[in-house]
């Protein structure tokens, strides 16, 4: 296999969505059906600096997360921190503030500083928050109940309220472009309704909004780009290689401190399909490149066969 000159962090991770009424136990089966596959692509350097939120081979019971790690980089195939010792993000996905509710979900039986002291208990350091553009403009959420002090808040103020929360208990953000509207899940970065100067515009205000909060370390720049998505081919309004330039820089001249998360499409050069977000096999040749060094974290989506199953589960090689 050819390799090539570029050095990237890789990570392949199925996000494990939060849920209020996990235990710890729960937490451990579901990752043992969500084991990370480090692929091993056309690319140089590859790490597991980015992983799946615990070994379930390895864990037996809850440990403490840790403090906030501050600015992270990348140096080689690996996130370090600002004194370059390396650092693993075990990460749990939050989902909500890109449904209708425009809230995370649970709200309505948990306080959000209750779920994330149950989070920051199970070990994970690390919280993803989804959203969508349309929720960053609405005027309210629902859903919160349980949390008088969301009452009457924007999505952007609940926004605010999560990253602090999250701060408090230790944790970190990655906040996630998850869709440009709420009603379901895009193959693009941008929709007719929600175009790509949208999608820049959200991602600067967003940068900017935390520019001087280091408990948020990084962007998702699109959750699994698939169908009409394609890597490196120059086409204006496909190329997520190229839209991930255009979003990652408009990030990092926000705030140059950002780690820029970076999803595959759906299918690789020869035409082979995998997940949604899963395909990589360009990125050796067509490498994601930004205005600031050592910032691009490359993050397919890999999932079971009890989730969405490949043919090379059943093969006979």
């Amino acid at each position: 296999m050819r390799k090539a000159s570029v050095e990237v962090v890789f990570s392949a991770a199925g996000w494990l969505p939060y849920d209020p009424y996990m235990t710890f136990r729960q937490v451990r089966a579901s990752l043992v059906l969500r084991l990370v596959l480090l692929l091993a692509l056309v690319v140089g350097t590859t790490s597991a600096a980015f992983a799946a939120p615990v070994s379930a081979a390895t864990v037996a019971g809850p440990v403490a997360a840790a403090s906030s790690p501050g600015w992270l980089h990348t140096a080689g195939g690996k996130i370090v921190t600002a004194s370059g010792a390396p650092y693993t993000i075990r990460g749990i996905a939050w989902f909500g503030m890109e449904t209708s509710s425009c809230a995370p979900h649970g709200l309505d039986t948990i306080t959000l500083a209750g779920g994330m002291q149950h989070i920051k208990q199970m070990g994970f350091t690390t919280v993803r928050l989804p959203f969508s553009n349309q929720c960053l403009a609405a005027s309210g959420v629902t859903g919160v109940s349980a949390d008088p002090s969301l009452a009457g808040l924007t999505p952007l103020q609940v926004m605010d309220h999560v990253v602090a929360s999250a701060k408090s208990a230790g944790l970190d953000v990655i906040l996630d472009q998850h869709r440009p509207d709420s009603g379901g899940q895009s193959e693009l970065w941008y929709t007719s309704q929600y175009p790509e100067s949208r999608w820049i515009s959200d991602w600067r205000m967003l940068a900017k909004r935390y520019a001087s909060d280091p408990a948020v370390i990084g962007v998702d720049l699109h959750n699994e780009p698939h169908g009409a998505a394609t890597w490196g081919t120059g086409a204006a309004t496909t190329d997520w290689r190229a839209a991930a330039e255009r979003g990652g820089n408009a990030v990092l001249a926000e705030n140059p401190n950002l780690l820029v998360l970076v999803e595959g499409i759906d299918h690789e050069a020869d035409g082979s399909g995998t997940w949604w977000g899963g395909a990589l096999g360009l990125v050796g040749n067509a490498p994601v490149r930004l205005s600031v060094a050592n910032r691009v974290v490359y993050s397919p989506h890999d999932y079971p066969s009890t989730i969405y199953g490949q043919s090379w589960f059943s093969a006979s090689n």
